[in-house]
């Protein structure tokens, strides 16, 4: 029986979910999509409209750092759960709202305080005996990393493996989008992310090092080789935590020439400071500036081209307990996401498993109190779903890893 969806936030990743899921009214009924800037919201349902979609949504202004007007909202629209696609900032506003008005939950990326670079899960764990409890259930991370990179490492582990040993999760966007500098997300949450120390797991601990310091050149299908870096990603966290045969978990990205020269620019001016300043003076913090500055992700879709490739590259003993290589991975070309929801495809990566998750919760599927990451429920329905969703997954067993190349 199809369900009413709150949908909270109106940006790249907002307008994908708001469309994929009144594409889906087998499983979704009336959707309220809210934002600060309501117009934000007006613009994707008019765009719904123009294109035949077969739910309207509707719209409304909300503040998500406000718990009292966000459960407000929820009362009068009376949703079965909420889908939280605004700023990480903004996940325990959101959080605590649902649980004072009984709805469930679902995010795209953990929760950061706004005042410091450090995201982690420890603050959105600590709300499981709550949300147990309450009879509610919360879904974290359930873009695409973090979000279908777990949903692959838990596919890995229950058909192919009977020890992971080695992950690397590698992540490229080979797309064009003719600007000199852009961010695909937004550029706040981008700069903070990949201008933090690196991190990665080994050997029961976790290795800190210089930003953008360990990178090589990984072999991406469809585009070849690119230039990849570690990071320190979220689902690390969650992921070594969940399977401990782990003995090394890492996550590489991709980063052209062009925009290393740019991010180094703005950092050396002082440009990617969290820290506030006086200017005119008025307080600024000068990330908010420049995303202020910066193109909108949500409008770098139409002339977008290229694509991204997105997958985990384990080691370990297979079900037989011989040595295994099993790489499984999605390619999304920016020309078909903007042809199905007006975005560009890393917005469309990260909006189309957010509607899968939260239909497999809808469908009651995966539907159980308390606090969940992907990789803790049964990945084959989400993994059926996203080949009928827009992102097939293919997969290369015993073929030689790149990323160890």
């Amino acid at each position: 029986m199809s369900k009413k969806v709150l949908i909270i936030g109106a940006g790249g990743v907002g307008n994908v979910v708001a469309k994929k899921v009144a594409m889906n009214p087998d499983s979704f009924g009336e959707i309220l999509l809210a934002s600060r800037t309501k117009s934000k919201c007006d613009k994707i349902a008019a765009e719904a409209r123009e294109h035949g979609l077969p739910t309207e949504i509707q719209t409304a202004a909300v503040d998500a750092d406000n718990v009292a007007e966000l459960s407000a909202l929820i009362r009068d629209f009376q949703p079965y759960m909420v889908i939280n696609v605004a700023l990480p900032y903004q996940d325990l506003p959101i959080m605590d709202a649902c649980l004072a008005t009984g709805v469930h939950y679902l995010d795209t990326a953990n929760y950061e305080p706004k005042d410091v670079a450090k995201f982690e899960y420890s603050w959105q764990w600590a709300y499981q005996q709550r949300y147990k409890d309450a009879g509610l259930m919360a879904l974290l991370g359930c873009g695409f990393d973090p979000g279908v990179t777990q949903v692959y490492t838990s596919y890995a582990n229950k058909h192919h493996f009977s020890e992971m040993q080695y992950l690397d999760i590698v992540d490229c966007n080979a797309g064009d989008h003719g600007k000199a500098f852009a961010t695909n997300f937004n550029p706040e949450i981008n700069i903070r992310e990949i201008t933090q120390p690196g991190r990665y797991w080994e050997n029961g601990e976790w290795v800190e090092i210089p930003a953008m310091s360990i990178h090589k050149p990984i072999e991406y299908p469809n585009v070849g080789a690119k230039e990849s870096y570690v990071l320190y990603h979220e689902e690390l966290e969650s992921l070594v935590k969940h399977f401990p045969t782990l003995k090394r978990a890492r996550f590489w990205m991709t980063f052209g020439q062009q925009y290393i020269t740019h991010l180094q620019v703005l950092q050396n001016v002082g440009m990617t400071s969290i820290a506030p300043v006086k200017f005119q003076g008025m307080d600024i913090v000068p990330l908010e500036f420049l995303k202020a500055v910066l193109p909108e992700p949500g409008t770098l879709g139409e002339n977008y081209t290229g694509e991204t490739s997105i997958g985990c590259q384990i080691r370990g003993l297979g079900k037989d307990g011989n040595e295994l290589t099993y790489f499984v991975w999605n390619n999304c070309k920016h020309q078909d996401a903007y042809k199905d929801t007006q975005a560009q495809g890393v917005s469309y990566t990260t909006g189309v498993p957010a509607m899968i998750g939260a239909k497999l919760m809808c469908d009651g599927i995966w539907m159980q109190p308390g606090v969940w990451n992907c990789e803790q429920l049964d990945p084959d329905p989400f993994m059926a779903l996203l080949n009928q969703h827009g992102l097939p997954w293919h997969e290369a067993i015993n073929q030689p890893l790149s990323v160890e190349a």
